[in-house]
């Protein structure tokens, strides 16, 4: 009798994180997944029953990766919002210059991709972006996988084979891009020491200046200020890190113009992106100044209206582009 109640005491060990996943709400493919890959099965477990995780109720995608209309960056091309970047260049000109001179990536380039993609620091997002990956790396979830084929189905529940087969290759895809970055995000909050749902961004999962996966941190994250944390809000930290990036795919000094286009296309692949961020870094290079300016101050280099309002709507449509429905 004692024998059986000691067995039943060690076994309850784990029973409050067998109960959680039990308690799964809809996340359990994604709960098990980690747990396989290595993140202590309590934390996981913590992370997914936090009221800031809604319960997964699906996600909807299309069959191919949607592109990115030219029309969304054309608020780049205005004279206020050309006027914005330059400010950005002068405002930061050490850190941009700093990443230069260490990764010899052009200095106008660097202002140029994080004025594109958040106003320099203006406009980093405030959504929790362990939900908004976490949804994504649920695609190719057996249910989820059974909800979209339930989408395209006939009202016999018959489906074309062509069509089911780019269904399942889609949702592969969305999996192993995002999965990864779930994954990367616990490795980052422990090292910044913070709650992976404490790790605020885009409604696509980037965060920080340069807007950057979880996964980019880790490879690229540089600690350019030398205060012993890689923060991609401190403007010297984001130049140097985005610099690093673009070498990392492939940025030499000596490249020609369709080869440093194919670099640029790694940080977003698109050609409306690349044409936006190169016509621009030649406007901020064709107008600015750089005398006598200062990083010191980590605060957002003050915008216009024009100019917020353009990264915020390029960002909002960005992100529905990369992730789900058409």
């Amino acid at each position: 009798m004692r024998r059986t109640v000691v067995l039943g005491l060690l076994l309850c060990v784990t029973c409050p994180a067998q109960a959680a996943r039990a308690d799964a709400r809809g996340w359990g493919y994604l709960i098990g997944k980690l747990i396989a890959d290595g993140v202590d099965a309590q934390r996981v477990d913590d992370v997914f029953q936090d009221p800031r995780v809604e319960p997964f109720t699906g996600l909807d995608f299309s069959l191919h990766r949607p592109r990115e209309p030219r029309v969304l960056y054309r608020g780049f091309s205005r004279a206020r919002t050309i006027a914005a970047a330059r400010r950005c260049r002068a405002h930061y000109a050490d850190a941009f210059e700093s990443a230069e001179r260490r990764e010899g990536v052009p200095a106008n380039l660097l202002a140029a991709i994080l004025f594109v993609e958040t106003g320099c620091g203006e406009n980093t997002g405030s959504h929790v972006i362990f939900t908004r990956l976490a949804r994504l790396a649920m695609a190719d979830a057996p249910e989820n996988i059974e909800r979209n084929r339930a989408r395209y189905a006939d009202d016999l529940g018959r489906i074309d084979p062509g069509v089911e087969m780019q269904l399942r290759d889609r949702g592969r895809a969305l999996a192993e891009t995002f999965y990864p970055e779930v994954l990367a995000l616990f490795t980052v909050a422990e090292r910044l020491g913070v709650d992976p749902l404490g790790i605020r961004g885009s409604s696509g999962g980037a965060f920080g200046y340069p807007q950057f996966l979880p996964s980019s941190y880790l490879a690229d994250g540089i600690d350019a200020d030398g205060d012993g944390q890689v923060s991609l809000n401190d403007p010297a930290d984001a130049a140097a890190s985005c610099a690093r990036f673009l070498v990392r795919h492939g940025w030499q000094a000596d490249l020609g113009r369709a080869a440093r286009r194919a670099v640029i296309w790694q940080y977003n692949h698109s050609d409306a992106y690349v044409d936006t961020v190169v016509t621009l870094a030649a406007r901020i290079q064709g107008g600015v100044s750089t005398t006598h300016t200062t990083v010191a101050a980590r605060k957002p280099v003050p915008q216009r209206a024009n100019g917020r309002h353009t990264v915020r709507h390029v960002r909002r449509h960005r992100a529905a582009v990369k992730t789900v429905r058409s």
